[in-house]
């Protein structure tokens, strides 16, 4: 059913929200709001334009980095009040460079906080135990021991818990996901997140070294006799 510009209901504000869709792959790339203004430019433009509410300022998706979007349906949710726009994209939708604005995923515990024990000392009690926290070795060490005490016991609650009981494929796309955070991390002027994003990708890297039983020693042998190869 096909309806009037008119009829799409503007809220307070002015605005209407917008799901921004590939229109290939159907997969979600942005949330945006649009006006009645940009709503008029889009439609005649055949590419998105939003409303920028921090700026207060009409926007153009693509106008500077070249990433627009050609438009190729618009449709209307049933009270009238939500666009979704389906698009083909000429580059990432995002900011920060991912395909979709959509990649970090909600969890219940954040991914190893309560496992490693981030943000302790080295305090008897916590997830670590004692250990010599200026030793990343010793550190590893004990995580991989503790990710293999998850394993065996599956504490309820626990994420590596989670993770185990996921399988393998669950464990693998979460060691994707930090590889491309770690990337985006690393692209930005942050060595917090950076820090961060790379103690998660550890982490989960740990987690499938333990599902797949190749021991921290086995990497270390191999890094040891790569450092033993004669250099060309």
């Amino acid at each position: 059913m096909k309806i009037a510009m008119e009829q799409v209901k503007i809220d307070e504000r002015g605005l209407i929200p917008v799901i921004v869709q590939d229109a290939r792959t159907r997969q979600v790339l942005m949330l945006a709001y649009m006006n009645a203004e940009s709503l008029k430019k889009t439609l005649e433009t055949n590419e998105t334009w939003f409303w920028s509410r921090s700026r207060s300022s009409l926007w153009h998706k693509g106008e500077t980095s070249g990433n627009t979007q050609r438009v190729v349906a618009m449709l209307v949710d049933c009270d009238g009040d939500a666009l979704t726009v389906l698009v083909v994209p000429n580059g990432p939708a995002c900011h920060t460079g991912a395909q979709s604005c959509f990649f970090n995923e909600i969890q219940e515990v954040c991914p190893g906080e309560n496992d490693v024990g981030q943000d302790r000392g080295p305090q008897a009690g916590s997830p670590l135990g004692v250990v010599d926290l200026r030793n990343l070795g010793e550190v590893l060490n004990s995580l991989y021991a503790l990710v293999e005490s998850r394993r065996r016991e599956r504490p309820e609650g626990a994420y590596t818990t989670y993770l185990f009981d996921q399988g393998l494929d669950k464990i693998l796309k979460k060691v994707g996901e930090e590889s491309a955070e770690t990337i985006i991390a690393a692209k930005n002027d942050s060595r917090s997140a950076l820090a961060k994003e790379s103690s998660d990708l550890l982490y989960h890297l740990v987690v499938l070294l333990v599902e797949r039983g190749l021991s921290l020693e086995d990497v270390r042998n191999e890094l040891v006799r790569r450092g033993k190869k004669p250099v060309a």
